[in-house]
């Protein structure tokens, strides 16, 4: 054996000892996020991006691309099931036309309700009756727990929100699903589904004079700019956004990889969530400041509202095309809730 043979025989060993075989090209994990670089939820995926690619020893790269770069939450799903994206993390209201389950977030039982409570349903087995749901039409893997960005309110530009009642005629922008369409019509207002990237510009231009989102998506998007001054803080929902990687890169892992990316989210999420929780509270601080006038109606009152909504429950579980007992389970959780409160 000559020397220089024998000198790139242990040099091949030595890099895939380090975890980089000998000639291989490291696997590209690029993710696309539709949110702002100042979203928490572009620093939180780009945080964990950071950490896998530092734990593979150099056999996954990473990229994150933001602000719709590459693809609006939307579009996304399909994209990962065609293995045109690595990862994504799109919000569930995207993803209810593939798995209607995802849209059980706007159950009128869940209106209004604690965040510790509804974050049992979601980390539970209803949960990841809906994870397996979305792997199964999708063909992708869902990593771990959901971020959960917070809760969605309504933000109008020119009508005062004091109760209720003022959200009749409203055109309410939504980021999509059935469940938010029904909730906008439940108050008598119209709904509208803008991509998250348009609007700024669809607000200035009075495409439509509201918004259904989150107090922390308002103050990174800077929307005061755009001309919302009015917030009805009634948690309507408690959005989520779900990790997913696309089937086509998944088997391309090897199981020790496969179980870095699980691990990795797993040991992070709950900063993540800290994270989001915090930012929100920042944010409502934030909107205060620039004027943005807060309402906040009181448990009496929502509850009120959600008793109203409780009597068309099975009807809009039904136009939801909701998994009947996936329902009675989050269902059951809440009435135990609201006895415990009682």
């Amino acid at each position: 054996m000559s020397t220089n043979f024998r000198w790139a025989f242990i040099v091949a060993v030595l890099a895939a000892a380090a975890g980089v075989a000998f000639g291989q090209t490291p696997l590209m994990l690029r993710a696309s996020l539709d949110t702002s670089a100042t979203h928490n939820r572009t620093i939180s995926v780009g945080d964990y991006l950071e950490k896998v690619a530092a734990a593979s020893n150099g056999t996954i790269k990473t990229q994150l691309f933001h602000s719709g770069q590459l693809f609006k939450d939307l579009n996304v799903a399909k994209a990962l099931r065609e293995g045109s994206i690595e990862m994504a993390a799109p919000g569930v209201w995207a993803l209810s036309g593939f798995a209607p389950d995802a849209d059980l977030i706007q159950l009128p039982a869940l209106y209004g309700q604690p965040l510790e409570e509804q974050l049992k349903i979601f980390d539970g087995p209803v949960g990841r009756k809906i994870n397996a749901e979305l792997e199964s039409k999708l063909g992708i893997k869902v990593i771990g727990p959901w971020i959960d960005l917070g809760f969605a309110n309504y933000y109008s530009t020119r009508k005062p929100l004091n109760d209720f009642s003022d959200l009749a005629g409203l055109k309410i922008r939504t980021s999509g699903g059935a469940g938010q369409f029904a909730r906008a019509k439940f108050f008598n207002a119209i709904p509208n589904l803008t991509p998250w990237p348009d609007v700024p510009l669809g607000l200035a231009q009075g495409t439509f004079d509201a918004v259904s989102t989150t107090n922390e998506s308002v103050a990174s998007a800077k929307l005061w700019d755009s001309g919302l001054k009015y917030a009805f803080e009634d948690h309507q929902f408690l959005g989520f956004y779900v990790p997913m990687i696309s089937g086509t890169f998944w088997s391309r892992l090897t199981p020790d990889q496969q179980k870095l990316l699980i691990d990795t989210w797993a040991q992070n999420i709950a900063t993540y969530r800290r994270n989001m929780e915090a930012a929100q509270a920042n944010a409502r601080d934030e909107l205060i400041d620039h004027g943005i006038k807060f309402v906040v109606p009181t448990q009496e009152q929502l509850a009120a509202e959600r008793a109203k909504m409780m009597a068309d429950q099975d009807a809009i579980a039904r136009e939801l095309k909701l998994t009947p007992e996936l329902v009675a389970d989050a269902t059951a959780q809440m009435e135990q809730t609201d006895q415990k409160s009682h």
